[in-house]
């Protein structure tokens, strides 16, 4: 059971950071980006996290950093390493990102999310389906969204 909760995350992380979370960003707000580092550059550990309204074991969340930087993204799981871009839509709240996978389980894979930032908690919340991004922090069972809690560890 254990590996399967590692795979379904791994896939998730990786596909909802990589592939579709951040929304097409305008040239000007790319721009924007690469003279300024984003609040959220850095290492995150997964505290929490649910899948399709159930939450899911410790054991897994706690073995899964995100590492951002500009528009790069790396999830680290037990399993393995997801790599891939992250496109952002600054003037949408809450913010909308697509996450587009470039290396691992979630290459050529976009996901729809949101992203919310409050000091040093990151929470993005995922359509695994890439059908629809979804409108608030919550999963519903029977779907696809998935829901993400970070903590920025410290340098």
């Amino acid at each position: 059971m254990h590996a399967f909760w590692t795979f379904i995350l791994t896939c998730i992380l990786a596909a909802g950071l990589s592939t579709s979370c951040y929304a097409a960003a305008n040239e000007r707000d790319l721009n924007e980006d690469k003279e300024q580092a984003p609040k959220t550059d850095g290492t995150w550990q997964l505290v929490e996290a649910e899948l399709g309204g159930q939450k899911l074991p410790e054991e897994i969340t706690k073995s899964i950093t995100l590492t951002l930087k500009g528009d790069q993204y790396t999830v680290v799981t037990g399993e393995g390493k997801d790599e891939g871009t992250v496109r952002a839509s600054k003037d949408k709240k809450p913010e909308e990102i697509d996450v587009i996978g470039k290396k691992g389980p979630n290459k050529g894979k976009t996901f729809l999310a949101i992203r919310e930032l409050d000091g040093d908690t990151l929470r993005i919340c995922y359509d695994l389906s890439g059908k629809e991004r979804p409108k608030e922090f919550k999963t519903k069972a029977g779907t696809q969204q998935f829901l993400a809690v970070y903590r920025k560890q410290k340098p």
